[in-house]
């Protein structure tokens, strides 16, 4: 019987790549939204879940930092996806016949350059795929989207312009949830713990909670803020470090942090992806 693995959005959407890359053996699960993907996986329907949480252009996404820490869910693995934007439309179509191009808003927003060279006006959809799939069902030749080759293959839509994207690092780093923690042993080369934090409301509490990390010379390579529950000054911290949560060093910085927290919930300790040591690389070259 073939496992399922839950994806927000449509067949053809990025995230179907991500999820035929990492287990292509696998079937993915389009979801409407990231909640159902979320209830995909907690309700048995599905053994994992791909879940976009930033891209290297349009930053984070905002929605996962909200919902994951409620979840209840683990993370257990991450994927870096090479985004590469393809402008299509149906057989017969040309980039003389198109006028408008319709695509989620940051697919939009990542193809600017290419969208005034051609004097295409942009249509904001609900999704890449879901895009292609309004455009194959219009059969418009006047109407195009912006969306992935896989999109193009579901949908029996015509590439008429490849990797139109305006910066080649355009790069969506995806990660991968289960219901149950990832068993790794502590010391296990290249790994990551993510976890999300709140600081007690006194002076200088998150220089005091960031200070053992900086002491105990753990790596953190990720700390991002974000507001909860509509309160100005309720504020939550998603964070990213190098190491094994039970590594010594890691365990006294974890431990400073929560002297310093009202709430300190690990969310993951997982294998970071290759991709990691290729950045590392490339910036130690410059």
């Amino acid at each position: 019987m073939s496992k399922i693995i839950a994806f927000q959005g449509e067949r053809g959407a990025n995230s179907n790549i991500a999820c035929l890359d990492v287990h292509p053996d696998w079937t993915p699960l389009p979801c409407p939204t990231f909640e159902d993907a979320f209830a995909a996986l907690k309700e048995g329907q599905a053994q994992l879940a791909m879940i976009p949480i930033e891209n290297s252009v349009a930053g984070r996404v905002a929605d996962i930092h909200h919902l994951l820490p409620e979840s209840g869910l683990h993370i257990i693995g991450e994927y870096f996806l090479p985004v590469r934007h393809q402008l299509m439309a149906v057989k017969g179509a040309t980039l003389a016949t198109i006028r408008t191009v319709q695509s989620h808003v940051q697919a939009l927003g990542q193809c600017r350059r290419t969208l005034r060279k051609l004097n295409l006006v942009p249509v904001v959809g609900a999704d890449t795929a879901g895009s292609a799939r309004q455009i194959a069902e219009l059969a418009d030749p006047t109407r195009a989207a912006i969306a992935p080759k896989l999109a193009a293959e579901v949908y029996g839509l015509e590439i008429l312009a490849a990797d139109i994207e305006d910066e080649a690092h355009n790069t969506t780093r995806f990660i991968i949830l289960a219901n149950d923690p990832l068993e790794i042993a502590a010391g296990t080369a290249d790994c990551v713990t993510s976890f999300v934090f709140r600081v007690r409301n006194i002076p200088a509490a998150l220089y005091k909670a960031m200070g053992g990390f900086a002491t105990n010379g753990v790596n953190m390579t990720k700390l991002e803020s974000y507001m909860i529950e509509g309160h100005f000054t309720a504020t939550q911290f998603y964070a990213e470090v190098d190491g094994h949560k039970d590594e010594p060093h890691l365990r006294r910085a974890l431990e400073e942090l929560a002297f310093f927290s009202r709430e300190l919930n690990v969310l993951g300790v997982y294998p970071a992806h290759p991709f990691r040591r290729k950045l590392r690389d490339t910036m130690d070259e410059e």
